[in-house]
């Protein structure tokens, strides 16, 4: 399971204006991400991606097992 509080989040602000939401938990070396869609709050977004992190740690742990 995904430890929240262990989970790195980062706002990239890239060169062109363009901005990147990234998740990174280090000790499973798992790192995730995505363009900000200017249209839609960011907090709604960090949640989204939260949930794919997550989804996509649950599908790795089930294919080792």
């Amino acid at each position: 399971m995904l430890d929240r509080g262990k989970v790195q989040i980062d706002l990239i602000k890239l060169a062109e204006g363009a901005r990147l939401l990234r998740f990174s938990e280090p000790r499973l070396g798992l790192s995730l991400e995505r363009k900000i869609d200017n249209d839609r709050p960011v907090h709604d977004q960090k949640r989204e991606l939260m949930e794919i992190c997550e989804a996509t740690l649950a599908r790795a742990q089930a294919s080792l097992a």
